[in-house]
């Protein structure tokens, strides 16, 4: 970043590592920590919560009565 620039915000620190995040990996520090973000995102590690979807729904009452049977 030029030395002429202001920020607007101070940085925050990396949420792998927490060292000081770096413009060019922003939010990260460095390209590393970004890949072990992108990795615990793809393996599962972090999952957004959201509503039951009506074939979830379906699926749990076949199997449901599947065991009624």
């Amino acid at each position: 970043m030029p030395s002429n620039v202001t920020r607007l915000r101070t940085p925050k620190p990396c949420p792998i590592c927490g060292k000081p995040s770096v413009q060019q990996f922003h939010p990260f520090c460095s390209a590393r920590c970004a890949d072990v973000d992108l990795n615990r995102w793809l393996k599962g590690n972090y999952v957004i919560p959201g509503a039951a979807s009506s074939a979830d729904e379906d699926d749990a009452d076949s199997s449901a009565q599947g065991e009624n049977d």
